[in-house]
């Protein structure tokens, strides 16, 4: 059920970070960069989540100031996300695992001083400017953060899971 106050969206912000945290601090280094039968690997989750973040952000910033607001991004639309996040894993191919959760760290904090800095008002008051639907700013923060945080460690638990199940012996 999505958050509808401020501190609502702020606690589960922090308590899905946190797990998300614990999750990663966990992976085994050897799983950290190897992909599955999609092409993707622990580490694009988390520059994934990272960047989505950062559209968010950017997203926000654009409709406040009265611009364009592009989604998911310029030249992309929603029933493009595959091609969007092939073009994404490709574009952070280079980022390190600890350059990946760097940016994860750094999103968060963006992201929550974000949320500390508008009222209950601006969270949910209305509509989010530029975004052409009934989503609130708030809304869009929890789909940005912790909705992101929970699928991602999720996702990691199982992988992690089915690679030590594999390699009892490598997964420590």
């Amino acid at each position: 059920m999505p958050a509808k106050s401020k501190q609502e969206l702020l606690t589960v912000t922090h308590a899905e970070f946190e797990k998300l945290q614990t999750v990663l601090n966990e992976l085994p280094a050897m799983l950290r960069l190897e992909k599955d039968d999609e092409d993707t690997s622990p580490k694009d989750i988390v520059g994934h989540r990272a960047h989505w973040i950062q559209l968010f952000l950017g997203w926000y910033q654009d409709g406040q100031a009265g611009r364009e607001v592009h989604f998911p991004a310029k030249g992309y639309k929603w029933n493009e996300l595959k091609r969007y996040n092939a073009d994404l894993r490709q574009n952070q191919a280079g980022l390190s695992w600890q350059a990946a959760r760097s940016l994860l760290d750094t999103g968060h904090a963006e992201l929550v001083a974000l949320i500390e800095s508008l009222s209950e008002e601006e969270l949910y008051g209305g509509a989010m400017k530029g975004a052409n639907n009934n989503w609130t700013p708030g809304r869009w923060a929890e789909a940005a953060g912790p909705s992101h945080y929970r699928s991602a460690g999720k996702y990691l638990r199982q992988r992690s899971r089915a690679f030590k199940a594999a390699r009892p012996e490598t997964a420590a």
